[in-house]
């Protein structure tokens, strides 16, 4: 039996690798003689850096910036090892859900500031491209305190100055935003983002209401942030020269992607930019069975998460593909039709991810 095991991650608690090394011993354990590839994978969230990195023999590099409560956290960004001068990023390094403590969890007030910092960074070490991951966020500001570590000054009605890092409940106000003092290198430097095609920054399935609940947000609050993203998509919109309200990966990582829009950056389907590192289709052509995982199986799996992906490919193959999550979801049976053809919870009984023993 020839097995591929091709997880993504399980946020705030394994990584692809680690997920991928606990399914092979399962399989390993119920049929001894399995041969068994894995190829943990990477959606621009936690691990896309070390992943990609890793995939390329290139080099991680080590940081501390302004995590997303405002405190300093260790974080990094990598170089790849077969593209000179091609810097990767993820967000989820400096503004990722598991640095907000569940104390902290006020997505109004949360910041990406950290995440242009890391950008800084990566420009000031040689970089002239840069490939950055959407996912994971625990952040919900539009992107606007990455602009303003990169130099930008966003203006409210009153003509003041908005703090650094103020997060979207002080973007109600918004009025303007200078681009002129922005580092004059971004001019120059081409981004590429990975990041999930179907989140958008506004309206009912805009980024506030869909995710602002599940990163701790109230009635009133969602109601606030929506507010903000629409006044942001009107200001930056303005600037960019088109409608971004619902452009497509607008509302990536809490409408990162609208920011990163307004730095002239390319927004990718984030399986497009991994499926250029990682050897699926060769790594999949003669095997049997393939098992993918990720955190949560639910009716958002087959809008471009990685378990719909991966179920997509092995379709071609006539491959039937199992999933495993820690959490299923609403309308979870939506994935039979995406082409996965079981699906199981590892979880044995309700347990909390400060539960050990996974």
């Amino acid at each position: 039996m020839r097995v591929l095991i091709a997880p993504s991650g399980f946020k705030e608690s394994l990584n692809p690798v680690q997920a991928a090394d606990c399914i092979a011993k399962g399989v390993l354990r119920a049929d001894p003689d399995a041969e068994v590839r894995k190829l943990p994978l990477v959606d621009g969230g936690e691990g896309f850096v070390k992943g990609l990195v890793k995939a390329t023999n290139g080099k991680l590099i080590d940081l501390t910036v302004t995590g997303p409560v405002g405190e300093p956290v260790q974080s990094h960004f990598g170089f790849l090892g077969d593209r000179d001068k091609t810097a990767v990023i993820e967000m989820a390094a400096a503004a990722g859900l598991r640095l907000v403590p569940p104390t902290h969890r006020d997505p109004t007030k949360t910041t990406t500031f950290g995440v242009g910092q890391t950008i800084l960074a990566a420009l000031n070490a040689g970089a002239e491209h840069i490939l950055l991951g959407c996912g994971d966020s625990g952040t919900c500001d539009a992107g606007a305190g990455m602009i303003q570590a990169l130099g930008a000054k966003l203006v409210d009605t009153e003509g003041q100055v908005l703090p650094h890092g103020c997060g979207i409940a002080g973007l109600e106000s918004l009025n303007s935003i200078e681009l002129s003092t922005l580092d004059a290198r971004l001019t120059t430097v081409k981004i590429d983002v990975a990041c999930n095609w179907h989140n958008i920054l506004c309206g009912p399935n805009g980024v506030a209401r869909v995710f602002g609940p599940q990163k701790g947000a109230s009635r009133e609050q969602v109601k606030l942030m929506s507010a903000a993203m629409d006044r942001c998509a009107e200001v930056m919109g303005s600037l960019i020269g088109c409608d971004i309200s619902k452009a497509p990966g607008s509302g990536a990582s809490g409408g990162l992607g609208a920011g990163l829009l307004l730095l002239g950056a390319n927004l990718h389907p984030r399986y497009d930019i991994v499926r250029a590192f990682f050897r699926i289709d060769e790594l999949m052509s003669d095997c049997q069975l393939v098992i993918t995982a990720e955190g949560g199986i639910d009716y958002q799996t087959p809008r471009g998460k990685i378990p719909a992906e991966v179920a997509h490919r092995a379709k071609r193959r006539g491959l039937p593909v199992i999933a495993l999550a820690g959490t299923i979801g609403e309308d979870a049976q939506v994935n039979y039709a995406a082409g996965i053809d079981a699906y199981a919870s590892i979880m044995q009984c309700p347990t909390s991810l400060d539960q050990k023993g996974l």
